[in-house]
């Protein structure tokens, strides 16, 4: 299978989403508003060949645009700087953020037809979310 571009996941499940923020250091008042998001993820080329994954809710939006197997700084939605690489194996994006001030971060996005499955993972804690799609 290959990535899916241009459709559109809005989070239905989500697992252990607390703790993982929580690893990150992220506060509570900021824990409270990332689990009570609903987030919507696309995955889109630009025209310049680069990859540009958006999330977008109520409290936040964000737009990474990359190419694959090259390493760039991202500001994630907690407002963490990191150095981000991300690569593809598959359906798959597989996603590590690195930082000297906090452990080694690993998202992985599985894109299918009838969901996106995020796995994100820091140190021994993992969150699972599933995105279905928005027709």
């Amino acid at each position: 299978m290959s990535l899916i571009f241009d459709k559109k996941y809005k989070l239905d499940t989500s697992e252990n989403f607390d703790e993982y923020m929580k690893a990150l250091g992220v506060g509570l008042v900021k824990r409270t508003l990332g689990n009570s998001a609903t987030p919507v993820v696309e995955l889109t080329k630009t025209d310049d060949g680069k990859l540009a994954l958006s999330s977008n809710s109520t409290m936040k939006n964000s737009l990474i645009v990359f190419s694959l197997d090259e390493e760039f700084v991202e500001e994630t939605l907690d407002g963490r700087k990191v150095n981000s690489i991300i690569r593809q194996d598959g359906n798959k994006l597989v996603h590590v953020q690195k930082s000297d001030k906090h452990s080694e971060t690993t998202i992985v996005r599985e894109f299918n037809p009838d969901e996106l499955k995020m796995v994100l993972t820091i140190d021994n804690i993992t969150c699972t979310r599933i995105y279905k799609p928005v027709y």
